[in-house]
This record gives C-alpha cells, structure tokens and sequence, in this order.
C-alpha cells in the first residue's frame, strides 16, 4: 500500500514558486547581459580591426605611377610581423591579392575579395583552414598623379580565440554572480517567509498543547489576519467542553431514572411471596436489563475521538482493573503480566479507557490457563502531532481460530456458552474502536500461544 501523499506546506509552496520564478528571472537577465555584452565586444573588435584598417592606409603609398604598392615601414601591430600571432593583414586589387603581412603568408585566408570604393565589409567568425576569423574589408579608390584611379581592397582579420576567452570568462563570472545572487535572494526570501508566517506556526504549536491537555485555550495576541481565527477556534474548544459536559449530566441523570424502577421491582421481588421459579426468571431479565442500560449508558457517553482531550496515563488505570479480575478468579490461579511503557497516555474519557481495557482483560481472564499478558508502547507523532497508543492483552488460552474472528465481535456472540458472560464485551470493545478511529487486530500470541487483541491508537 503506497503511503498517502501529503499538500505541500505553505513554505515549501512558497519556496518552489520563488525558485522557479528566481530561476526565470535570473535566467532571463543572464541571456540580456550576454546578448549585450556579446554585441558590445563584437562592436569593440570591429571597431579594433578599423583602427587597423585606417593605420595602414595611412602608412601605404603608391609608386608613381600605381605600378607598385609600398607598405609602411612598421605595422600598426607587431603582431602583423609575426607569424602565428593571429593578427592578418592584406591588399588586394582587381588581379588578386597584391600584399600581405608576414603573418598572413603561406595560410590560406579569404583576403584576396574586391571591393568597390567606399564599402565597408565586417564579417566573423569566418571559418578557415587556420581556424576561425573575424575580417573586416574596406574598398578605396587610390588616386594616382597623371593616372586613372587605382581601385584597391585593405583586408585586416584577427583570430577569434581571443575574443572566445573573453566571452567565456564573462559568462563564467556572471553564472557565478547570478547563482550566488540568486541563491542569497532564496535565502533572504525564506526567512521573509518564515518571519511573516511565524504567527500561524504558533497557533498550530498552542492547538497541539491545547489537544494534549497542557493549556486550557489559544493566546489573544496575533495579527488581525489571525485574530477572528483563534478567537473562533477558543469558542470552539470551550464549546466542546461545555457540550461534552452537558452530556455527562444527562447522562448522569438518565442512569438515575432507569436504575431506581429496576431496584423497585427488584426489591419488590425479594419481598413479596413470589413462585421461585418466576422470581429467579424475573430477576435473570432485570439483572439482564441493569446491563444492558450500563452497556448503552457507556456507549453514549464515549464520545470517541476527541480533539482536544487531556492525555490518562495508561499503567495506572491497567493496574487496578487487573487487580479486581485476579480476585475474581483467583480460584484458577490466574497470572497477569505488565510490559507497560512510562510514557503510554490514552486521549480521551477516562471511562472509554476502562470499558476498552476492562472488556479486553476480563475476556483474557475467562479463557487462559494461567498466563495474561497486558502491553502498551507509545506510537511516536511527528512534529506537533500528538503521540499515538497500541494496547495489547494476550493470553494464553485456546485461541481464537482466523474464520472466527468476525463471527466473535458481533454483539451477542459467544465463543463458549458453557462460558459466563452475554457476549456483548468484544461488541463494545468494538464500538470504543471505531469511535476513536482506531484499529483492531485479533491474532495468535507468538509467546503465550493464545489470542492476542491489538488496538492501535494513530498519533494525531
């Protein structure tokens, strides 16, 4: 059976839609910084590679008459001097290329393009035999004394390994800030969180004080959000106290009405001359109907599950009903044995735990030997649920066969009638049960051999 799966908290709904709406954001400003610095950059090597482009027309001449190209003496960058460096730089005219720079002889580079006077081409990253390049072109017309204009193209191109260093380490650095920034705003935005919702973490830590019995009502100091909540929630408790009171009361005066005519006719009996055998038949039914009125009296006044009711320490109440039942069958020689943990509280009526164990007890009595065993350990809550119970009373007499476990909880069923009883015990053992939505198992005692009742009572 898979476990049941539980809302997410309010913190962790808050923290899943901050994350995602943080990594949306951050995302989104990461992807503009780059774009944006990544068009920076690409402005800033065009505009470099114009500077380069300017500093050798200023340093190119012609010969006299245009026959011949003489390129300055010193490049705008040693690096053009030098092969391997990165830096290209070419003239071409309409036959091809007519000059190229130290460090672009014997590569193969698309520096040889024609351009017409006046156009400006940037292009990159080109793909080459030499790898990638940015290139810019630019076509002039170089007049020349006494002769037609000579129509020349200045080539200048820079590997982009430099310039994919730089981009890598500033989208290194910003996923380094963004992830830390990000992670700073999660953070901050947390304790924000906790801090503006501590008031409701306090009403549900006063509510779990209040249902374990160690505070009477909710304090009056919250928000006004909260205020009309806690105030409600008090008349609620108070409302259940004084319901659960009143019920008492009635019930209190019902077994006074019902029991008085029952001793009447009981006294009555006893007194005037009545055939035996109808005084003993009459008596049977009026002690049958004290019982069965005791029996609906404490059914209605288990109320089951109750939510704010005060912990009963378990070993106490245990102890007294075993002592009772070890005199009433102290003739079979009867041992009970206690594995009763400190710290075992029952939430509810005092008399729901004595009619439960009670039943439980005296049925464990009627069919063992000599041996009945009385456990109950405490089931851990978690967080501020309050702590549940299990309560075991085994025996060590027949057992109770699997195919009959059913048949024996129904009212009135007994598993033995030469055995004393009504069979009404397990069918209110039955009833405490269900009104305090618990379980109950009936198995097979691994160490006594004989029946072994399990109730367990779910931390709440």
């Amino acid at each position: 059976m898979t476990p049941e799966r539980r809302p997410l908290s309010l913190v962790g709904r808050s923290a899943l839609a901050s994350l995602l709406a943080l990594v949306a954001f951050l995302g989104a400003t990461g992807f503009a910084l780059d774009r944006a610095y990544t068009e920076g950059t690409l402005t800033a090597e065009r505009n470099r590679l114009q500077s380069f482009v300017y500093a050798y027309l200023a340093g190119f001449d012609v010969s006299r008459y245009g026959s011949k190209l003489l390129p300055p003496d010193a490049p705008p960058q040693p690096g053009f001097a030098r092969p391997g460096s990165g830096l290209y730089a070419a003239v071409s005219d309409a036959s091809g290329r007519a000059w190229s720079s130290p460090s672009a002889q014997g590569l193969e580079l698309p520096l040889d393009q024609d351009l017409d006077p006046g156009v400006t081409r940037f292009e990159g990253p080109l793909a080459t035999a030499s790898g990638k390049v940015f290139m810019l072109s630019q076509g002039v017309a170089w007049d020349v004394p006494h002769h037609d204009p000579l129509r020349l193209t200045f080539h200048v191109a820079e590997s982009t390994a430099g310039f994919d260093r730089q981009i890598a380490a500033y989208r290194h650095t910003l996923a380094l800030w963004l992830t830390g920034l990000g992670l700073v705003l999660l953070l901050l935005q947390q304790v924000l969180m906790r801090w503006s919702l501590s008031p409701l973490r306090r009403v549900a830590i006063e509510l779990a004080l209040v249902e374990r019995g160690q505070r009477e009502r909710l304090d009056d100091d919250y928000p006004h959000e909260l205020i009309r909540l806690t105030r409600n929630l008090n008349r609620f408790i108070e409302s259940e106290r004084e319901h659960l009171q009143r019920n008492r009361n009635t019930l209190a005066d019902l077994a006074h009405s019902l029991k008085t005519p029952l001793a009447v006719i009981r006294s009555r009996l006893d007194a005037e001359a009545v055939p035996p055998a109808l005084t003993r038949d009459v008596l049977d039914q009026v002690r049958r109907m004290d019982e069965i009125v005791a029996y609906q009296l404490a059914r209605a006044a288990a109320l089951g599950h109750a939510t704010f009711a005060a912990p009963i320490a378990v070993a106490p109440h245990a102890e007294e009903l075993v002592r009772g039942l070890e005199k009433v069958h102290a003739a079979r020689q009867v041992l009970c044995e206690f594995e009763i943990e400190p710290a075992a509280r029952f939430y509810g009526e005092p008399g729901d735990l004595l009619e439960l164990l009670g039943n439980l007890t005296e049925n464990a009595f009627k069919w063992a030997q000599h041996r009945v065993l009385v456990s109950a350990r405490v089931l851990p809550g978690s967080g501020a649920r309050r702590d549940g119970l299990e309560l075991v009373v085994e025996d060590d007499g027949p057992g109770i066969a699997e195919d009959q476990v059913e048949r024996l909880l129904q009212r009135g069923v007994r598993g033995d009638e030469r055995v004393q009883g009504h069979g009404i015990g397990l069918a209110i053992v039955q009833d405490l049960v269900r009104a305090y939505r618990a379980v109950l198992t009936v198995e097979r005692s691994p160490e006594l051999g004989g029946a072994r009742f399990v109730v367990r009572f779910t931390p709440g």
